[in-house]
């Protein structure tokens, strides 16, 4: 399918898989990649650029002078995305590809009139691969039940790097700057949530097991942060509601 895939990049100089990234563009050959340097104080930009060379038609190359954030690097990319050419779909993705681009685009054929929001869970089941770090897991779930609380909806994992959406629903989800960065994802259910109601919005939606995700490396979430979220959770929440 024509599908644009946004990738916030900051400082992944060492750990950017671009042979992977080689393998798939050569296998799907409608799907674009935007890649977003956010403010990269390693040689990002210059891998980027090199790669952009060898896939001219299909790698866009967007620079951010200073560091946005995750949430609104994405945000940039999907805005530049949605006003470069259309799409049937918009998706963003972890550079590290801990969900693979393959398994992206198997979410993104769900994309259709009557689904339009599909986001990747990494629910373990006993037919697919899940490896996450134990002291992950148990923080993951704690913050995703606080996050399902909040939002008041049955979400079991909404900090999974992996969305697709409709044109649509894509300029509603990033029309405006979120209000964090490391928790955007739960400002673009409100949003959703809120433009549609609720009824609706559960129509539209479906979160999808995965069948193969890992944790690469480390975090780059400072665990200092952790303190930190809980007022940007308080701050959405008040915000969007």
């Amino acid at each position: 399918m024509n599908l644009n895939i946004v990738i916030p990049c900051y400082n992944e100089a060492k750990r950017i898989p671009l042979k992977d990234y080689r393998i798939f563009l050569t296998h799907f050959p409608k799907v674009n990649l935007c890649f977003v340097n956010d403010g990269s104080s390693d040689t990002t930009a210059a891998i980027l650029d090199a790669f952009k060379t060898e896939h001219p038609k299909q790698v866009q190359i967007l620079n951010l002078t200073q560091n946005h954030g995750k949430g609104n690097a994405v945000r940039e990319g999907m805005l530049v995305s949605l006003d470069h050419k259309s799409h049937d779909a918009y998706a963003f993705l972890d550079a590290d590809l801990s969900t693979s681009l393959e398994e992206c685009t198997l979410l993104a054929k769900k994309i259709s009139p009557s689904k339009q929001f599909v986001f990747g869970s990494r629910i373990k089941k006993i037919d697919n691969r899940i490896e996450r770090k134990l002291f992950r897991f148990i923080i993951g779930r704690m913050i995703a039940t606080a996050i399902s609380n909040v939002l008041q909806l049955a979400v079991y994992d909404t900090q999974c790097g992996c969305k697709v959406f409709s044109a649509e629903n894509a300029r509603i989800a990033f029309g405006n700057p979120f209000i964090s960065p490391w928790l955007f994802d739960v400002e673009i259910f409100f949003r959703l949530k809120n433009h549609y109601g609720t009824s609706d919005f559960k129509r539209m939606s479906s979160e999808i097991p995965l069948q193969n995700w890992k944790d690469q490396g480390d975090s780059k979430i400072a665990w200092t942060y952790g303190f930190k979220m809980w007022m940007d959770l308080l701050k959405i929440k008040r915000t969007y509601r």
